[in-house]
């Protein structure tokens, strides 16, 4: 199969291209280079973390509002003092980025995502305010986003090393020499950890914001 580095490279900063279409051909990329980490990095990413412990930090205690299901008014912001919203508010983001995208995808930009707590973190916090009524973290747009485009941003800087030590264009193969040549790049949390640091500074786009017409009837290219 073909893996062209630097149309990978091109695709990362395209706004139109989804990260879930764009993550098996860097894993296929990742294979041929025998860069075994970083294949098994993006293929945890693209499936998801079912052990938590794992989770990268960027994935990792991300800020949320507690909010509370109102018989009257529907959902409406919980009422948690500052320690609560520490030790309540935050939420690893362990789906994969197939799912993490849909949702991204799902939102208009300003608005974001509600996900129940947990029974037992919902009992102790129901009874520390006492309150009864159903609680959950509310998950802006803009925080699944931020992870999608740091995981964009990690195969953006790894393509760019790649293109930059000369195994860019197209290939059906490497050979020894080229993947020797490149083997110190098999190293993902070099990249992500960079994608973090680098982020603001970087052409990566953020996800991009579905239309009326397509959220209604899908995409149609």
């Amino acid at each position: 199969m073909s893996a062209p580095v630097n149309h990978l490279e091109q695709r990362t900063q395209d706004a139109n291209e989804l990260l879930e279409g764009i993550m098996p051909s860097a894993i296929t990329l990742a294979m041929m280079l025998r860069h075994r980490k970083m294949a098994t990095w993006l293929r945890t990413e693209f499936e998801g973390y079912s052990d938590s412990t794992l989770t990268p930090p960027y994935r990792r205690e991300l800020p949320g509002h507690i909010v509370a299901r109102s018989p009257q008014y529907g959902w409406i912001p919980a009422p948690v003092d500052d320690q609560q919203k520490v030790e309540y508010g935050r939420l690893n983001l362990n789906d994969g980025v197939k799912a993490l995208e849909k949702i991204c995808l799902s939102c208009k930009k300003g608005t974001g995502n509600r996900v129940v707590l947990p029974s037992e973190e919902m009992t102790k916090l129901q009874s520390r305010i006492n309150l009864s009524a159903e609680l959950a973290i509310n998950v802006s747009r803009d925080t699944y986003s931020d992870v999608l485009k740091t995981i964009r941003a990690a195969i953006y800087l790894w393509t760019r090393e790649l293109v930059a030590l000369g195994v860019g264009g197209e290939h059906n193969s490497f050979s020894p020499e080229e993947r020797n040549k490149v083997a110190t790049l098999d190293n993902p949390e070099q990249f992500w950890r960079r994608a973090m640091d680098e982020l603001d500074d970087l052409p990566i786009p953020d996800t991009r914001e579905v239309g009326f017409f397509e959220r209604v009837f899908g995409r149609t290219g």
